[in-house]
């Protein structure tokens, strides 16, 4: 291993041993919060009333943000499904752990046992766990939530169009999973339009169960992820079209989750994030998929409009009310913030790349954001580096929409390409404008932090294979 490579290494012990055990102790059962987070699949940065929608009403989100804190500089670590949610149960970049694409109903690879996710993290402290939603880390039985962590598992194993109207991949009747089992197969969008409705009463129901002792509850919606599906009751209420109605329907599942809080006296007691996969589906047009306004591009792009999404985090008493953080965070930071926040320990024969961010969640005056340095990784190709208000993107293709679809149907995309280019998120979020000529020195430092990437985890886009990298599960 090279220096540079140790160093790279040794820049992020700290964050997995610098935790003295009476830590641990401090944190007694009675005082730890339980713990809820909310992913919606291809939701677009704009896509709520607090986040700038001009269409698409969510008061019980917007709520939410009054109470609670919008995070506007909210990354992922990879624009598409599988990657991201990885990166979001590890605290790792989803290379890393080996999952860098998307999973199909035929992949033979999934979340390896070695890997601690979060609900393992936490079943050390004694948490009830239950992941509600879509999982899409494996279908094979040892992939499955039930054996990494979770207590319960309701919901479906992969996204919801890879499925019979999918004919060219030939796929199998999507099925609906209960622990390991599956209790219902899903053939056509009218048996699709209660999973919303129906996750929600799984979800309010396990709360309920769990009321007197500590929870985490994972509920990765299938929802707004092609092919639509909403409920009667919401149908055609939303001037965006089934798009809006369908995240009208997510707000209102929020709204049940709160009410359930409050009458259970909860409320003080219980962490709230609500945040996306990635960014929208763009191909499918403003009816059928979300706005990333005002970034630039959207899911399975490197530009802000693929990884950045709207966040909100809520807990009374705890993150201050009203509030605003514009500071970098990122969904890998979830894991090591709240590890901490419950005096968990977390695995030290390993990387883990998220920080502890808790001060930027709680609104700590003059706290500075741990994550100074960021990867845009599409795949296994290191497409763009950031460190602070700098972006630097590397020569690389990527599709871009010529015509968006109408009625649900699939719109025309093309293969765009972009040359090195340097821009400034904090005066052009939109990546309109590139610098790279006016700061040589920032190309230069980006340049050599991408390089310490590589390094640490590969880049297709040159050959280089990763000195850090686990492997995926492998189905036998």
């Amino acid at each position: 291993m090279s220096r540079r490579a140790v160093l790279l290494v040794l820049s992020w012990l700290p964050i997995t041993l610098a935790w003295p055990m009476s830590t641990f102790a401090a944190v007694h059962a009675e005082e730890l919060p339980n713990i809820v987070i909310i992913f919606t699949d291809d939701q677009g940065y704009q896509d709520l009333g607090c986040f700038g929608s001009p269409d698409i009403k969510t008061p019980h989100l917007d709520q939410m943000a009054a109470e609670g804190r919008r995070l506007t500089d909210f990354h992922v670590a990879a624009p598409v499904c599988s990657a991201s949610r990885a990166a979001l149960l590890t605290g790792c970049y989803p290379q890393r752990v080996g999952i860098s694409g998307v999973l199909n109903p035929r992949s033979r690879i999934g979340i390896n046992a070695d890997e601690v996710t979060l609900a393992e993290v936490l079943k050390q402290r004694g948490y009830a766990t239950a992941i509600v939603g879509k999982w899409h880390l494996g279908n094979r039985p040892e992939f499955l939530p039930t054996r990494h962590g979770f207590d319960e598992y309701f919901g479906l194993p992969y996204s919801n169009d890879m499925w019979p109207p999918n004919k060219r991949k030939n796929y199998p009747p999507l099925p609906l999973i209960k622990g390991e089992k599956t209790i219902e197969q899903i053939d056509n969008l009218s048996e699709m339009a209660d999973l919303t409705r129906r996750y929600t009463q799984y979800a309010v129901d396990f709360i309920q169960r769990n009321k007197h002792h500590p929870f985490f509850l994972y509920l990765p919606h299938t929802m707004p992820h092609v092919p639509l599906a909403v409920s009667e009751e919401f149908q055609g209420t939303s001037p965006r079209g089934p798009y809006g109605d369908v995240i009208r329907e997510i707000d209102w599942s929020v709204g049940r989750l709160f009410d359930t809080l409050k009458r259970l006296n909860l409320d003080n007691k219980t962490l709230i994030v609500f945040t996306s996969d990635n960014g929208p589906w763009l191909l499918y047009g403003r009816r059928h998929a979300g706005s990333a306004r005002p970034l630039r591009e959207g899911k399975a792009t490197t530009f802000e409009g693929g990884f950045r999404v709207p966040c909100i985090m809520r807990w009374t008493g705890h993150i201050p009310a009203g509030t605003t953080c514009n500071k970098p965070v990122s969904t890998m930071d979830l894991l090591p913030t709240i590890a901490k926040l419950v005096g968990a320990e977390l695995p030290v024969d390993r990387i883990i790349d998220g920080h502890d961010v808790w001060p930027l969640m709680s609104g700590q005056e003059k706290s500075k954001s741990p994550c100074k340095s960021f990867a845009y990784y599409r795949g296994r190709r290191l497409d763009a580096v950031r460190y602070g208000r700098w972006k630097l993107h590397f020569s690389h293709p990527y599709i871009t929409i010529t015509r968006p679809g109408e009625d649900g149907e699939r719109g025309t995309a093309q293969q765009g390409h972009v040359e090195r280019s340097l821009f400034d998120l904090e005066n052009d979020v939109g990546e309109t404008t590139n610098v790279a000529d006016r700061h040589p020195d920032v190309v230069r430092r980006l340049t050599d932090l991408a390089e310490q990437f590589r390094n640490d985890l590969g880049d297709s886009a040159t050959g280089r294979r990763g000195k850090n990298l686990r492997s995926p599960g492998r189905h036998q």
